[in-house]
């Protein structure tokens, strides 16, 4: 199983890191934090790159917004170090849930366990 699953990674790259990416983490990765969803950001030793390996899938949205602003230069220091101030009216991150079972649905979709009845539409039969 061991040299299946290093096969495997070192061709695939959406469920995780790929050899090469691992093996560039340990050699110039220097570890900076993790986040609530236990994804880890690291830095090269100089501070000129910056890389994320997901725990999971592999979704942008999955980064909240203080590792993103980190992750694209908008904050110098990592949340870790300075964390960011919120506001009592933010709501927590939460990742884009499109195409999936927890996608929102309104009322009257057929996606939903059980659609609500129409009572505004009144269906149009010929005479």
């Amino acid at each position: 199983m061991g040299l299946l699953n290093t096969l495997f990674r070192a061709v695939t790259w959406w469920d995780g890191q790929t050899l090469n990416t691992q093996m560039y983490t340990a050699r110039k990765g220097v570890k900076v934090g993790e986040d609530e969803q236990g994804n880890v950001f690291y830095q090269t030793r100089d501070g000129k790159r910056r890389w994320v390996i997901y725990n999971g899938e592999i979704e942008a949205s999955r980064i909240s917004p203080d590792w993103h602003g980190w992750m694209h230069w908008t904050f110098k220091d990592a949340p870790t170090d300075r964390p960011i101030a919120h506001k009592t009216w933010e709501k927590p991150h939460m990742e884009n849930l499109t195409g999936t079972a927890q996608a929102y649905a309104p009322t009257g979709s057929i996606r939903r366990a059980a659609p609500a009845e129409r009572s505004d539409y009144e269906a149009w039969s010929p005479e």
